[in-house]
């Protein structure tokens, strides 16, 4: 399973999206400070799921009708932090979706996060990061689950993954830094946090017109059950194999 997030810097970067679609083939696009009014219904061979509606900044999660069935998409409001209150950036930090892989006849959920910015503290993107995952958990009960984004969380990262491991997570940083705008402030940004799944490789793709890198998370489940379909979750091939990749 292949997956892309990327911040594309109020919207700045959208340009770039269908030669990423093209380049790189993932099944899943997550975007980050994105113009949710504008979005289009296909990225190249992606299909758009949902987007944030409270801000018009916001986030988005495309994906490949051909691999997956999207069941139900939920965004979520978070924590604020003071930023947020006085300047009103963004109402929902995390929008998920819930899939059916097709190939792999299970279950999953994906989502896009972005954290508060540097202003605010450590402690309040932590809670924003368990309380996301928290409701991941109810989106999809034990089910195998991605959340990717701008995590704005490049120092201390190993207490950060101390409380991910305690919440059932993993916590994966990409081969290279995904921020290098200020001199001060770069680092790993964009980060990965995972249940239910072995991620391979996290690979930092090259800087476009973005303060932030793409990054490209190859993921395979963490074991071969297959999900149990029932009248309302269909899949379309039952014959497909157990256990395949995926990109993220």
């Amino acid at each position: 399973m292949r997956v892309i997030s990327y911040n594309l810097r109020k919207n700045r970067a959208s340009g770039e999206l269908v030669a990423l679609a093209e380049r790189y083939s993932p099944n899943i696009l997550c975007l980050q400070e994105c113009n949710t009014i504008d979005l289009p219904a296909e990225v190249g061979h992606l299909h758009l799921a949902d987007s944030t509606q409270r801000n018009r900044l916001g986030l988005a999660i495309y994906y490949n009708k051909d691999r997956f069935t999207a069941v139900r998409t939920q965004a979520f409001a978070l924590k604020k932090s003071l930023h947020d209150h006085l300047a009103a950036p963004a109402h929902e930090r995390l929008i998920a979706t819930r899939l059916i892989d097709n190939v792999a006849q299970r279950e999953l959920v994906v989502a896009s996060f972005h954290a508060a910015p540097l202003t605010a503290l450590n402690s309040l993107r932590r809670n924003q990061i368990r309380t996301a995952h928290e409701e991941l958990s109810v989106l999809g009960p034990g089910l195998p689950t991605l959340m990717v984004g701008d995590y704005n969380y490049p120092i201390f990262q190993g207490k950060l993954g101390n409380k991910v491991n305690q919440a059932g997570y993993d916590l994966t940083l990409s081969d290279t830094r995904t921020y290098t705008r200020y001199k001060f402030f770069r680092g790993h940004f964009d980060l990965a946090t995972s249940m239910g799944l072995k991620i391979s490789n996290v690979e930092t793709l090259p800087q476009g017109t973005s303060d932030h890198m793409p990054i490209l998370v190859t993921a395979t489940y963490s074991d071969e059950h297959r999900m149990q379909t029932d009248a309302a979750h269909h899949v379309a091939n039952p014959a497909a194999v157990e256990g395949a990749d995926f990109t993220i």
